[in-house]
């Protein structure tokens, strides 16, 4: 179990996992199937901007860590204005809508 754990918070699984989660919501937007005002959107890219900035400190990449810094914070705040805008009209939670309701 404790082996588990220690995988877990290996860098390298930290980044890939990071990496997958910003990958998502960009190939969701070139498809078409989610639009960059969805919540989900915002947030998968906070979500693994955050694991990334994680990953890039660990291995002290300082350009990496402003990089992806900046991007958390500029999702977050997305975050924040869908959460806001959302909770005065029902639109733009995209695939979230019947979670957020």
């Amino acid at each position: 179990m404790y082996d588990f754990l220690l995988l877990v918070f290996e860098p390298i699984f930290i980044g890939s996992i990071g990496a997958f989660i910003v990958l998502v919501p960009f190939i969701m937007g070139q498809i078409h199937k989610w639009k960059d005002t969805y919540f989900i959107y915002d947030f998968m890219n906070f979500l693994g901007s955050l694991m990334l900035m994680i990953y890039a400190m660990l291995g002290a990449s300082w350009p990496f860590v402003i990089l992806n810094t900046v991007w958390a914070l500029v999702s977050l705040k997305d975050c924040i204005s869908d959460l806001t805008r959302n909770s005065r009209k029902k639109s733009n939670l995209g695939p979230w809508e019947k979670w957020m309701k």
